[in-house]
């Protein structure tokens, strides 16, 4: 198997253990107080939770895979077909709620993995380098910075309303996104030793970014249901970690002359269902 290969089928089983970790987590953070709290309380009492620690750990592994994944092929590939950790949450999250995943909502799923194959094969995402300029990272932290800040202020205006769980999922999934990158970067520099990892100024912003997309993913999973959050964050962390792939590492996408439409419709496809499934799966409550 090609370096490819192996990339993709790293990233699958980054997306089911990542989907795992993704409804334990929900269920965290619903079941850890039924007081009103904010967003750095929710997470403190998080931290005391075993559950939600068990479901951190099932989802580390995932993210071990990803970056496995990204070590091997474009951050374009990989966050693509880690959308399909919808499709495995699902099933997980019916399970467990015993509300079982309807016709409509199998149906907008198997669009949504279609949506995600055309792109990866049509798109032909070919990588770029590793590591970006400081200057490059502040003009992302100038664009990107103000439009999650907006997000977060209007989550708290619109609080108690499936929006507000939606906002709170592209702030976190923009987060891994950004989060999807510095991995790349970081996977790199183990390469050249612990020593290179260690003065690597990624590491650190890495880490950061990481806790900080973990604290905004558990708002977003306490301000609604699944379908509300994970849909939001599974689909906006590729599309940001693509954004920045291409405009930051330089990736590129290969569709050819007749390759362009089929993967705009693939990508507007992959929209049209993520939100039709937050809009069917949203609960009685939440509507």
């Amino acid at each position: 198997m090609t370096k490819a290969d192996i990339a993709a089928l790293l990233a699958l089983g980054a997306a089911f253990f990542i989907a795992v970790g993704d409804v334990i987590h929900q269920r965290s953070a619903h079941d850890v107080t039924d007081e009103k709290v904010g967003h750095l309380e929710l997470f403190s009492r998080l931290l005391r939770d075993r559950e939600w620690w068990l479901g951190s750990v099932i989802a580390a592994v995932g993210f071990g895979l990803q970056a496995a994944a990204l070590g091997l092929g474009s951050v374009l590939m990989v966050q693509a077909l880690l959308v399909t950790s919808l499709l495995f949450a699902l099933p997980l999250n019916a399970r467990a709620t015993h509300h079982p995943v309807s016709v409509a909502q199998w149906s907008w799923a198997a669009l949504l993995a279609a949506a995600v194959a055309v792109i990866v094969t049509v798109g032909n995402p070919t990588p770029g380098h590793s590591r970006a300029a400081l200057e490059v990272w502040t003009g992302v932290v100038a664009v990107l910075g103000p439009a999650l800040v907006l997000c977060i202020v209007g989550a708290r205006m619109l609080a108690g309303r499936p929006t507000a769980a939606v906002l709170l999922g592209v702030v976190s999934g923009a987060l891994w996104g950004v989060f999807a990158v510095l991995t790349k970067a970081v996977v790199d520099r183990l390469g050249h030793g612990v020593w290179a990892v260690l003065t690597a100024p990624e590491l650190y912003v890495w880490a950061a970014v990481g806790v900080a997309a973990t604290a905004w993913q558990q708002s977003s999973f306490r301000a609604g249901s699944l379908a509300a959050s994970l849909p939001t964050m599974t689909v906006v962390e590729p599309l940001v970690a693509s954004v920045l792939g291409v405009l930051v590492l330089g990736e590129t996408l290969r569709p050819g002359d007749r390759g362009w439409a089929l993967l705009v419709a693939a990508i507007a496809a992959m929209v049209v269902a993520t939100v039709a499934l937050a809009r069917s799966e949203a609960t009685p409550a939440d509507r």
